[in-house]
């Protein structure tokens, strides 16, 4: 890991870049089999499997009979861990259930809103390194609050055809309609476009690589809605002389091993926990089955330290970054001067695995800075928001001149005369 300390601010933008990820230089490729795909539908995908994820496949969808058998693979103690998450993120999200409100803005004008699920979603869960079978319940339990009526979800397949057992059950237990083994670029475009097996969808979600990501980019340009802007994982700890180096140094541990591009920051107002973070990163590090990835993580990762909590605080909202634990003295104090992150964890009991997956919170998150203008996956990324309007006699004759006045000033005719004439059938009425 690299050890900065008392960084001058003008320094702060480089070093906060993030691990480049240029998916612009994947569009082409990527481009070449969305069309593909798009053109010779499940002929298409099941080529792309075998060629990517060596899988020799007769059919894309899963099977009860697979799903079923899925269920007897999955041990109990992970059976009832994945139905204790689900209860936590079903609590958690169903409260952001949204409740509309009528107003009055002039007497015999009504507005108001009316939240209405997306019809058909799909969900994206990568393969690869490790099972997200996580990722399958921050995705599908929120969209079944919502009232989603088509859940469909994309995962690519191992070398012998068949999907994790417990993304399959995790996918059972959270209400995915239907289910399809599917991964990569392929998968997106499926989702995207729909083939003879998949349905098209109307928004797409979930992690992936940066093929995926690319995939996500491009389909959205025109044709199907994303969830939001991905890139490599990221978590930042700010922490005080207070703070736990073990702790500490196994929050960022726990992120390096995500991937060989993702990066675990320390920002600290005390260089004695900076060194001895360092330290016990090394020892825990030899540990980790997955040292290899963790180790190329770390050399995109930072030590900081800062001159006072207050410039540890600007640092850390310059950054932005996707999961933000505090472990200070005084974490709430901190906690409210916090405005760009995507996800907060507080106190030293706290670790961003508990958001990755059981606390309730969603582990979808805004990446690359993104925080500063996007939130992470919540209820309403589900749903729409349908605005009503009810205009009586009283509220035409309230706002109707009003109306008439701004838009002759814009050279609408047409508009004006929409109220005109309704302001005119009034006075003969009366």
């Amino acid at each position: 890991m690299i050890l900065i300390s008392n960084p001058d601010q003008s320094q702060w933008t480089e070093m906060l870049k993030r691990p480049v990820m240029n998916t612009e230089n994947l569009f082409d490729t990527v481009r070449s089999i969305i069309n593909r795909v798009k053109a010779e539908g499940d002929r298409a995908v099941l080529e792309y499997e075998e060629k990517f994820d060596k899988a020799i496949l007769s059919s894309l969808v899963v099977s009860a009979e697979e799903q079923a058998e899925a269920e007897t693979l999955v041990s109990e103690d992970l059976q009832a861990a994945i139905r204790l998450a689900k209860q936590n993120i079903e609590t958690f999200h169903a409260a952001q259930r949204f409740e509309g409100k009528k107003v009055e803005t002039q007497p015999g004008v009504a507005c108001w809103q009316k939240a209405v699920a997306i019809e058909k979603v799909g969900l994206y869960i990568p393969g690869g390194t490790a099972p997200l079978f996580s990722t399958v319940l921050m995705l599908a339990v929120p969209a079944k609050i919502a009232g989603c009526k088509e859940i469909v979800l994309c995962t690519p397949p191992g070398k012998d055809g068949k999907v994790h057992p417990a993304v399959l059950f995790a996918a059972k237990v959270a209400g995915v309609s239907r289910i399809f083994k599917v991964g990569g670029v392929q998968a997106i475009a499926a989702m995207a476009y729909g083939t003879e097996s998949v349905p098209k969808v109307y928004k797409i979600f979930g992690p992936g690589n940066q093929y995926v990501t690319a995939a996500k980019q491009l389909v959205s340009l025109r044709d199907v809605a994303i969830d939001m802007p991905a890139g490599p994982s990221e978590v930042e700890v700010l922490a005080d002389e207070t703070a736990n180096p073990v702790f500490v140094a196994a929050d960022l541990l726990s992120q390096a091993e995500h991937g060989a591009d993702s990066q675990a920051v320390l920002v600290t107002t005390s260089a004695r926990l900076q060194q001895a973070v360092k330290e016990e990163v090394e020892r825990q590090l030899a540990l980790l089955p997955r040292k290899e990835i963790a180790e190329q993580s770390l050399a995109n990762s930072k030590l900081i330290v800062v001159r006072s909590l207050e410039e540890a605080i600007e640092l850390t909202n310059a950054y932005a970054p996707e999961h933000l634990i505090i472990e200070t003295a005084d974490y709430m104090s901190v906690a409210g001067k916090v405005v760009n992150a995507g996800s907060v964890f507080l106190g030293s009991l706290s670790p961003e695995s508990a958001g990755d997956y059981a606390s309730g919170t969603n582990h979808t998150l805004p990446t690359n800075g993104y925080a500063k203008a996007y939130s992470g996956v919540s209820l309403d990324s589900f749903i729409r928001k349908i605005t009503f309007q009810e205009i009586k006699p009283e509220g035409i004759r309230a706002i109707g001149p009003a109306i008439e006045v701004m838009a002759a000033n814009e050279q609408l005719a047409a508009h004006k005369n929409a109220v005109t004439v309704r302001l005119k059938e009034l006075e003969i009425e009366n």
